[in-house]
């Protein structure tokens, strides 16, 4: 049943009776009065979600009521009932803002309809205020998990650059988070109410970059069955962040500049010219530089995009935000598998600080993930993490006395590490003959061998 509240608001009570009893069948609660006076009285000292008002009353009527309450509460949906005849008042009422009008004599379906779409229409913009509120603060610059110096400097810059309109050249190696400083460029300017629109230049093959750039017309090449828009004009006003841009082909590099010269295009076999107003956002793990130098990237465009310089550092050059980003992605995965993971031990939090972390952020919240899944207890040890993370479990061989011959030094060797990754994995076989890369059945049988099922079980 719904919960909304509906005032209703008619000089014949005949009518309020009549609009009541529809929309309390509906669920809604209703509530009625005969005047606008009275209307503007409650309106005042209650809380409603929607107003059904007549047009033609004595004293003030209905337009000038609608004018009152937006002027009051400009978010409250009314919708006004006019007689057949007078649709003028009705369309001076919609530019008034009204959310719809009905004419009379109407039929009970026509209310129903109309009141459950302004409601729907009510749900959806709430929902999209929360959604752009829940973007804006997801990437506003001080929400971003990193208090180190060097990225202190980034986000600095990163803001300063944010309220104009430059192109910006984002670098870095991957995994360290170019696409996140770029979203926070634009949710943090003047645009952040239009697009943010992504194309990966590694993705796609020479021949399809220009038109997921520009777009194209019908039967531009084959297999363009119908007109599509590029890039540039689903970002048109807002922000076209251009990732992996390093690997635009020349031919794709010559048009993009022109656009940014320019500011228009043309679709791919089009012939109309299409103006267009975007900020341009690139990003790559290349040195652009070098690939100007080795003829691979052209140098007015290079200068063209870049016009404010952020560097994105490595993880392992910012080793004290390793710590603070552990703990973020702890609690995003307990989140999202309901898990009650209190803490990482000390010893796996020294493992996960040493890591030198080559894939940078995005390696570090994919070992957490892991490590989330595959904890059993409310704290989680050096056994959750990745292999490679593990830090200080190196395993160490003792070579055996001279005199033994191959095979034994290989069965002692072999010996030796079931031992110690046992001892690691916390004595569990599965977990050992997995890091082992063999079944466990196969595990079992070599411990049985060395005489190892006793100190095991």
């Amino acid at each position: 049943m719904s919960s909304e509240k509906i005032l209703i608001v008619d000089d014949e009570a005949g009518m309020q009776r009549l609009l009541a009893r529809v929309l309390e069948r509906q669920g809604y609660e209703t509530l009625t009065v005969g005047s606008a006076k009275e209307a503007l009285q409650l309106i005042g000292s209650d809380i409603f979600d929607l107003v059904l008002t007549d047009i033609q009353m004595p004293g003030m009527n209905g337009l000038e009521l609608l004018r009152e309450i937006k002027a009051f509460d400009p978010s409250l949906p009314i919708i006004v009932i006019t007689a057949y005849g007078t649709v003028e008042s009705a369309v001076e009422a919609l530019r008034a803002g009204a959310y719809d009008y009905i004419t009379k004599p109407f039929e009970t379906d026509e209310i129903k309809l109309t009141v459950a779409k302004a409601f729907e229409r009510e749900r959806l913009l709430a929902e999209n205020r929360y959604l752009h509120e829940e973007l804006e603060e997801k990437y506003r610059f001080s929400g971003i998990v990193g208090s180190s110096q060097i990225m202190a400097d980034v986000f600095d810059m990163a803001s300063s650059v944010a309220v104009s309109n430059a192109s910006v050249l984002i670098t870095g190696e991957s995994g360290t988070g170019k696409e996140l400083i770029a979203r926070s460029v634009h949710y943090n300017s003047p645009r952040k109410d239009n697009p943010f629109i992504v194309l990966n230049c590694a993705v796609y093959s020479e021949g399809v970059i220009e038109s997921e750039l520009f777009g194209h017309e019908k039967g531009a090449f084959s297999g363009a069955i119908g007109t599509k828009k590029g890039r540039f004009e689903l970002a048109d006003q807002g922000t076209l962040f251009i990732d992996e841009v390093g690997e635009m082909s020349p031919s794709a590099q010559v048009k993009l500049l022109r656009v940014i010269q320019e500011h228009e295009f043309e679709r791919v076999g089009g012939v109309r010219t299409i103006k267009t107003d975007v900020r341009l956002v690139a990003a790559t793990n290349k040195d652009l530089i070098a690939e100007v130098q080795a003829g691979r990237f052209r140098e007015d465009l290079y200068y063209r995009l870049n016009v404010v310089h952020l560097t994105m550092p490595p993880l392992r050059d910012r080793r004290e935000d390793i710590e603070p980003l552990v703990r973020h992605f702890l609690e995003k995965y307990n989140a999202e598998t309901g898990k009650k993971i209190s803490e990482v031990s000390p010893k796996a939090m020294a493992a996960l600080v040493a890591h030198e972390w080559p894939g940078n952020v995005r390696e570090l919240q994919n070992a957490m993930e892991r490590a989330v899944v595959l904890c059993r207890g409310e704290i989680i040890t050096p056994n959750d993490l990745p292999q490679e993370a593990r830090g200080g479990d190196e395993i160490c061989f003792s070579l055996p006395q001279t005199g033994s011959n191959l095979t034994e030094i290989l069965d002692d060797l072999e010996r030796q590490l079931i031992i110690q990754t046992l001892r690691r994995e916390g004595a569990s076989q599965t977990r050992a003959a997995e890091s082992l890369g063999i079944a466990r059945t196969t595990l079992r049988y070599k411990m049985e061998k060395y005489g190892l099922i006793e100190h095991n079980e």
